[in-house]
C-alpha cells in the first residue's frame, strides 16, 4: 500500500506564498506521473500540476501557471509544490496524487486558505 503524506498548508494572506510537500513511502521513479489537484468547497476536485517520474515533464493548469511550480525531491522520494502570489481562489483542500499504469495512490489532503 502506497502511503503519500501531505504538509504544508495553512492560512496565507492573499500576496503570499505556501510550498506544499508529499513524502511518498517508495521510489517517486516507480510512478509514472505525480501531481497536485485541489478541491474548493462546492467544487469538483481539478488538476493543479503534474510532473513525470522520470523526466521531470510538468504541466500546470492555466489558473496557476506561472504562480506555482512542481518539483521533486528524487532522494527523499517528495514531490513539492512552490505556491507564490496566493490568491483567494487558491483557497481548498490540496491532494497529492501518484499514478501508476493501472492505479491512482492519494494522500488525505492539506488545507490552504487565502485569506486577508
Amino acid at each position: 500500500q502506497v502511503q503519500l503524506v501531505e504538509s504544508g498548508g495553512g492560512l496565507v494572506q492573499p500576496g503570499g506564498s505556501l510550498r506544499l510537500s508529499c513524502a511518498a513511502r517508495r521510489s517517486i521513479f516507480s510512478f509514472n506521473v505525480m501531481g497536485w489537484y485541489r478541491q474548493a468547497p462546492g467544487k469538483q476536485r481539478e488538476l493543479v500540476a503534474t510532473i513525470t517520474g522520470i523526466g521531470g515533464s510538468t504541466a500546470y493548469a492555466d489558473s496557476v501557471k506561472g504562480r506555482f511550480t512542481i518539483s521533486t525531491d528524487n532522494a527523499k522520494n517528495m514531490v513539492l509544490l512552490q505556491m507564490n502570489s496566493l490568491k483567494p481562489e487558491d483557497t481548498a483542500v490540496y491532494y497529492c496524487n501518484a499514478r501508476t499504469e493501472s492505479i491512482d495512490y492519494w494522500g488525505q489532503g492539506t488545507q490552504v486558505t487565502v485569506s486577508s
